[in-house]
């Protein structure tokens, strides 16, 4: 993440009006959320601080790292795990080789491939047409446990426990097919969860959560934003609704308010990453 310049908070948030809640709404989309970690270290030195984060596969890896940490050590958290997870890039062309751009994008695309990625994953041995079927776990091109080691190092799930900000991480029941959400409202979240919230097959292996088992919420909808409108939002007088939409959409501030509820509910529609 590159640093960013500081923003006076009244510029920041003069317009926006007041409201009771801040919620942050992190949809999937692979690498592109490095720009979600980006935007936070934008929106913490504007004093923007969210009371409700809702993400869904790389979007709940990173509202983890938001949440799981006290707000004095968040940015640098999200830059830790975006740089560890970056540490096989080969080279970083200087701007004087931007032409040769895509070539050197591929030679980085073919190393995780092959090799996975630093505190992510890593290639199995054995390929999945070999592996029992009673063994979901295992019944993919690469192995989680990498991520495992890496959330339980940089998220403080006692802090997400605490309530201090609200979490909402999406998944599908393979099972089902149905959305499921994990709230720390109703469920303790451990890094299973998150890593069920990013569960993308056939790279990923399914994780089982107290019987079931989940894979990666962008499955059945990338964004969480139906979630924040349907779960709380009409329970609520207020709310500024930040929807960090990677890919083909734009990065917007949207704000809901109780008179335009529905509405919002369609203009917010985000494409897939």
């Amino acid at each position: 993440m590159t640093k960013a310049h500081p923003v006076a908070p009244s510029l920041a948030t003069s317009n926006w009006g007041k409201f009771d809640h801040t919620v942050m709404v992190l949809q999937g989309g692979g690498a592109l959320g490095a720009y979600q970690a980006g935007i936070y270290a934008g929106l913490a030195e504007a004093g923007v601080a969210p009371d409700w984060i809702a993400g869904v596969s790389i979007g709940a890896i990173n509202a983890a790292l938001i949440a799981g940490n006290p707000p004095e050590r968040r940015v640098a958290r999200l830059r830790e795990f975006w740089e560890r997870v970056s540490a096989h890039a080969p080279f970083v062309p200087p701007v004087s080789l931007d032409a040769m751009r895509p070539i050197f994008n591929f030679m980085s695309a073919a190393s995780s491939v092959a090799f996975g990625v630093p505190g992510f994953f890593a290639p199995r041995l054995a390929p999945p047409f070999t592996v029992s079927e009673e063994h979901l776990n295992t019944l993919s091109l690469y192995d989680t446990q990498p991520l495992g080691a890496t959330l339980e190092q940089l998220i403080d799930f006692d802090l997400i426990s605490s309530k201090a900000v609200r979490l909402s991480l999406g998944a599908v029941n393979v099972r089902s097919g149905n959305s499921v959400y994990f709230d720390n409202g109703k469920t303790r979240i451990g890094p299973e969860h998150v890593m069920a919230s990013g569960a993308l097959p056939p790279g990923f292996p399914a994780v089982q959560i107290d019987g079931e088992w989940y894979w990666d919420g962008g499955i059945s909808c990338n964004s969480p934003l139906w979630y924040v409108v349907d779960e709380d939002y009409r329970k609520r007088r207020g709310a500024a609704v930040l929807i960090c939409a990677i890919g083909d959409a734009k990065v917007v501030p949207t704000i809901l308010s109780s008179g335009n509820h529905f509405g919002i509910r369609r203009e917010a529609s985000v494409g897939n990453a």
